[in-house]
């Protein structure tokens, strides 16, 4: 049975990601970890559980290669391949998941978890918020976001991007969504902006 993770604060997901970007990796993330860079309410612990769903940290806390891939200058699309491997079993039912519709996500939890409503609700949104934060549009595969990190890789990334560029127009929409918004609401935005964007 697949594992789906989620926050009770998912509309602090956006500056929590912001935040590991900011502050210095720790040799393990705990809740003492959590005060320490502002995230202070008894709530916020729970955001511990999304690192993990996302591969950040492995079971017992320990930050992995990937969270440090994702302070790079490639971490929106460090992200978007963590999400597809933490979310693998959604991704395989739905490869293009990250703009699926909210009930379409929601059925898949429901199939893959005994959780109740508002489990399955928090799981959704905490998705919702993560894709929002990343770019699907060129993914890196696990192995290359592992090695992002290094020097040498970096001298070839770069290397290769003198050798091969080409033109190209990248959008970044960003969706402000209030903690008190409800799910039917957040629905809604969900479901006009695939109808906009997308179709």
């Amino acid at each position: 049975m697949a594992e789906y993770s989620y926050t009770t604060v998912p509309g602090k997901i956006k500056t929590f990601l912001e935040k590991l970007r900011q502050a210095g990796i720790p040799e393990k993330a705990t809740v003492k970890w959590l005060k320490t860079i502002g995230f202070t309410s008894s709530n916020d612990r729970s955001l511990l559980s999304v690192l993990r769903q996302i591969g950040f940290i492995d079971k017992s806390g320990v930050p992995t290669q990937t969270w440090r891939a994702y302070r790079g200058a490639d971490y929106r699309r460090v992200l978007a391949s963590a999400i597809r491997e933490g979310y693998a079993d959604l991704f395989r039912t739905y490869p293009d998941a990250h703009v699926r519709e909210s009930a379409d996500i929601e059925n898949v939890v429901r199939q893959s978890t005994d959780a109740g409503d508002r489990a399955v609700t928090l799981a959704v949104r905490t998705f919702r918020e993560l894709c929002l934060q990343a770019e699907f549009t060129a993914t890196i595969d696990r192995n290359e976001a592992r090695e992002v990190g290094s020097q040498d890789n970096s001298q070839q990334e770069s290397q290769a991007k003198e050798d091969f560029r080409w033109p190209g127009l990248h959008i970044d929409i960003q969706v402000h969504i209030s903690p008190e918004a409800s799910s039917e609401q957040i629905d809604k935005i969900f479901e006009s902006m695939a109808r906009h964007l997308y179709q």
